[in-house]
């Protein structure tokens, strides 16, 4: 099975764009990209690493998936918002996530 960006990117997009329609987002912020195990083999301490080569931060935590299993946040400081340099990190983040057993599970962000 072939994942499909255009599709991921399109929902970013339009998420992004609801997102500013109703809030009043900041130019610069830490933008999270949750990243799921899709199988028994998913090693998220080499998708980890993998990451921190990249400039992303990352955390596993056993419970905060959008299904409430395990998660790799992986965190990129300091980035302008905007729908295209969220994008831009998202698609890093899920070339690697695939290479490791892992899925996009959507993104979020802290100023």
């Amino acid at each position: 099975m072939t994942h499909d960006f255009a599709a991921q990117k399109a929902e970013t997009v339009a998420f992004y764009t609801d997102l500013q329609a109703e809030n009043d987002l900041p130019d610069v912020a830490d933008v999270d990209y949750f990243l799921i195990p899709t199988s028994d083999d998913a090693d998220w301490r080499a998708l980890a690493d993998q990451l921190s080569r990249d400039g992303y931060d990352c955390q596993y935590d056993d419970g905060t998936g959008s299904d409430g299993g395990p998660c790799l946040m992986a965190t990129l400081p300091d980035q302008i918002i905007s729908a295209g340099a969220i994008w831009i990190g998202e698609e890093v983040a899920t070339r690697a996530a695939l290479d490791h057993g892992f899925a996009p599970d959507g993104w979020g962000m802290e100023s």
